[in-house]
């Protein structure tokens, strides 16, 4: 438990680290608030854009690690961390000051997750094996989701939207991170089959969240700072985890007091409160936006 611990907490910093490389790529090569296909494509054979890259795969796989000897609950939540390290580093790089608000919004992002993690620990157990109705259900929801994120970027993809882009990355993110851990029950089980025991949807499961939400973490790095997409995927990705380890997965504690229950609740809330004023009150964020309301033909021509 405490080397899973140990492997999320030091992914965390690698991810830190590599959302700002990629965020000051995206954003240095981006004229307008969204990414396009073309400059999507284009970030591929950026330097920077490939190194912070690299340093979010080595993030993913220390925290794959976690995942895999870990509960889902304990391990999601401590990315938290990567949101001060992305801060401090951001702040330096740009050369800004965060302003109170953005302090304060910090502050509940951390204080609600740090809280719903120590819940968690009381009110979850580790769960071995995974039912095919389980995984099922699960693909089922993703694909949902995955239908309704591409419905809702259809319709707002002309609007200055992070709050979007960072809500849509950190549930299919969430769901990723469900179906990594139920890939890695799997290929440990004590029956020897290993990878034989996957089933084809979990990898399809895997691959379209995983693309979809990279796809909108760049438009996220291109419409707001990296401590945004930080906040947003390290609050949004593990209770979206959580809340499907508890009602899908079965790692709900048997006779958990109420009273955490609603603290889980309450932390939550908090949590994501702290995202929603981040995303208001970064100094950024309302540069941008300025920016954005100075020159809305010229953005959407741009976006075009």
């Amino acid at each position: 438990m405490f080397v899973a611990i140990g492997c999320a907490l030091i992914g965390a910093v690698f991810l830190a680290l590599g959302a700002q490389q990629q965020s000051k790529a995206v954003r240095k090569g981006s004229k307008s608030l969204r990414v396009s296909g073309s400059h999507f494509v284009g970030l591929v054979k950026n330097p920077r854009w490939l190194f912070g890259l690299l340093l979010t795969v080595i993030g993913m796989v220390l925290n794959i690690y976690a995942l895999a000897t870990a509960p889902l609950t304990v391990v999601q939540p401590l990315g938290a961390v990567a949101l001060v390290i992305t801060t401090v580093v951001n702040a330096k790089d740009q050369g800004h000051k965060i302003n109170k608000e953005t302090m304060w919004a910090i502050a509940l992002c951390l204080l609600g997750s740090v809280a719903f993690v120590l819940l968690a620990l009381r009110a979850t157990r580790e769960v071995h094996r995974i039912s095919q109705r389980q995984e099922l259900t699960t693909v089922y929801i993703l694909a949902a989701v995955v239908i309704v994120s591409i419905i809702v970027w259809f319709v707002t993809r002309h609007h200055h939207q992070p709050v979007f882009y960072i809500v849509a990355a950190g549930v299919l993110f969430g769901f990723c991170a469900v179906m990594v851990r139920t890939l890695a029950i799997e290929v440990t089980d004590p029956n020897g089959r290993m990878f034989a025991n996957v089933s084809w949807w979990e990898y399809a499961a895997i691959a379209v969240a995983g693309l979809l939400g990279t796809y909108f973490v760049q438009n996220a790095y291109s419409s707001g700072p990296p401590e945004l997409v930080i906040a947003g995927l390290t609050v949004i990705d593990p209770i979206v985890g959580i809340m499907i380890g508890i009602i899908i997965l079965g790692e709900l504690e048997a006779n958990v007091p109420l009273w955490v229950s609603i603290s889980m609740i309450i932390a939550g809330l908090v949590a994501i409160v702290g995202v929603a004023a981040l995303a208001r009150h970064h100094p950024d964020i309302q540069r941008r936006r300025q920016e954005a309301g100075h020159h809305p033909v010229a953005t959407i021509r741009a976006e075009d």
